[in-house]
């Protein structure tokens, strides 16, 4: 029997086997990457990230004014999303959604990791992808907010990943709407599986917080069902 000494030799062997016979490369400019990511130094540091930005839904701010959701309440208490949806975010997020390349976004699931651990906020007992409506799975072959809390799990051990959430219908694409429109468009879309236990915090994953309606209104069905505490982890915020 492989004792646990042995076992955690083992599996920080196998992590750096891909990274020998694959070194990284740049997903943007193929240049060497750095720090065991597919990114250079260069074209990290020319990301758009979402600094400053509102603690508690994630708007970028310029630190002159108050968020405008400090005057309603939100149903999720706490947001890490550490980049702005344009320019490569928008580009790497593009190619992994809609054409299925998931090398990117791996790369943006090591990124939101790592902004995971450098934040002060105290860790869920559980990670609730947003899901994909079944049509829409059907459709596009593999449900991108399931693959980043893969990498999530992966980075963020042992934080485990609950399928609670199901999308109870197909709408029409969010992308193209209006706010007000995505509000009333997404308004009872989704249910809790009714055979998953909920903890009492828990952290809601998605890819790009629009008007953050899809992740309100997933974060109000989890409250409902029980969760206590509901925080929104997504990769990027558009401005």
């Amino acid at each position: 029997m492989v004792n646990s000494r042995h076992a955690r030799a083992i599996n920080n062997w196998l992590f750096h086997i891909p990274l020998t016979l694959y070194p990284p490369r740049c997903r943007l400019c193929d240049a060497p990457g750095a720090d065991g990511v597919d990114l250079c130094r260069g074209c990290r540091a020319d990301l758009p990230w979402n600094t400053p930005c509102c603690p508690r839904c994630a708007l970028p701010a310029d630190g002159m004014r108050a968020c405008p959701c400090h005057q309603q309440p939100l149903p999720f208490r706490a947001a890490v999303v550490p980049l702005r949806y344009e320019g490569a975010v928008e580009s790497l997020i593009s190619s992994f959604k809609f054409h299925g390349r998931l090398a990117d976004g791996q790369l943006l699931g090591t990124l939101l990791a790592e902004a995971l651990e450098g934040s002060e906020g105290v860790l869920p007992e559980a990670v609730v992808p947003v899901p994909l409506h079944a049509g829409r799975l059907r459709q596009r072959g593999f449900d991108q907010t399931a693959e980043l809390a893969r990498a999530l799990r992966r980075a963020l051990d042992p934080l485990p990943l609950c399928r609670a959430l199901r999308r109870r219908r197909g709408d029409a694409r969010q992308a193209t709407r209006a706010a007000r429109e995505r509000r009333s468009g997404i308004r009872g879309a989704f249910t809790v599986h009714r055979r998953r236990s909920l903890p009492g915090h828990v952290a809601l994953l998605d890819d790009v917080v629009t008007t953050g309606a899809t992740a309100a209104e997933a974060a109000r069905t989890l409250r409902v069902a029980g969760v206590h505490r509901v925080d929104l982890w997504a990769l990027a915020r558009t401005p």
